[in-house]
């Protein structure tokens, strides 16, 4: 099975227009354009009922003691953690791609709704919900896509790393508010291809050189 994207070559640099976050010349970063990239992929094997989607950052800061913190860098050899940024299932077994735009458009404050969602398909919460926790302005439940908003001041490069799994069952064993976590829990034992999609990003000015 092979995924690819129109939006950027597997390795290379996502741009802003689907990121949560760019570079700003005050303030260090405003709000990008938050686009979901077009993706297609081919090649699923004989049997594939669904498929689900899973982005990740496995790059983000196990602490945020230094994150976006002047005068301070967050150290590339700080141990990281995986943060989701979308978390995607049911898509039907004949779908074979997904346009730019069509499941996040903007930045939307305090979260898109779901787990509803086009195609049929159903999204969890990503890793902004816990993020914004507590903020009063964006704090909420944040399904669907949420583009790249790395530290400005992470010294290490960030990947995103786009999953397709094709699966031999129609619809995900999760149900109401689920995430990253509960969606591979579910399919580890339903998944008969998988192929991969990484694109990199970085607010530090250093980094992007």
């Amino acid at each position: 099975m092979k995924l690819i994207s129109k939006d950027f070559a597997d390795g290379t640099w996502i741009p802003g227009t689907f990121a949560f976050c760019i570079p700003a010349e005050q303030g260090h970063v405003c709000l990008g354009g938050n686009h979901n990239p077009q993706l297609s992929w081919s090649d699923a094997p004989a049997g594939t009922r669904s498929f689900a989607l899973i982005c990740h950052d496995p790059d983000v800061p196990s602490r945020g003691d230094d994150v976006n913190q002047e005068g301070r860098s967050v150290p590339a050899d700080l141990p990281r953690v995986d943060f989701f940024h979308w978390v995607l299932v049911d898509l039907p077994a004949d779908c074979r791609g997904i346009e730019a735009g069509q499941f996040s458009d903007t930045v939307t404050p305090t979260g898109k709704t779901g787990p509803g969602a086009p195609l049929g398909a159903r999204q969890g919460i990503n890793d902004y919900t816990a993020w914004f926790a507590g903020d009063a302005q964006m704090g909420g439940d944040y399904y669907g896509y949420d583009g790249p908003c790395p530290p400005w001041n992470d010294e290490r490069l960030h990947h995103y790393v786009f999953t397709l799994y094709a699966l031999d069952v129609t619809r995900c064993a999760v149900e109401g508010r689920f995430n990253g976590a509960d969606v591979r829990k579910a399919i580890a034992d339903h998944v008969l291809a998988q192929a991969g999609l990484t694109g990199i990003y970085s607010l530090n000015p250093t980094v992007r050189g």
